[in-house]
């Protein structure tokens, strides 16, 4: 009888554990890189242009949470994820027709 609960209990824990993860990973696949300086950009432009002029950006989530980026976390973000960059850029009030940020690239190193 010890050995169904025990059992139960495990599966239980890993079906959560399931859970848990891939509502996590939808949260930041949903992420957009918007356009905060000039909220009117309407993808005339990529992301990489608008940094260069010096303009500024936050990433969105799905749950609305904001994170404006600085220029050091934009270097770091540039070196890890170079293709968040190559997207076009929309300011805030296009945010709907952002793209959604692509996901970072695997290292070899990982797998």
């Amino acid at each position: 009888m010890r050995r169904k609960v025990l059992v139960g209990l495990i599966v239980a824990l890993v079906a959560m554990g399931l859970t848990a993860s891939i509502a996590m990973a939808q949260a930041k696949a949903g992420a957009k890189l918007l356009c905060v300086s000039k909220q009117e950009l309407k993808g005339e432009e990529s992301v990489a242009s608008c940094l260069a002029k010096g303009e500024r950006f936050a990433i969105i989530d799905s749950y609305g949470i904001v994170h404006i980026l600085t220029p050091e976390e934009v270097e770091l973000t540039r070196a890890f994820n170079p293709k968040a960059f190559e997207s076009k850029a929309f300011g805030m009030k296009y945010q709907k027709l952002a793209p959604k940020l692509p996901e970072m690239p695997v290292s070899p190193e990982i797998q």
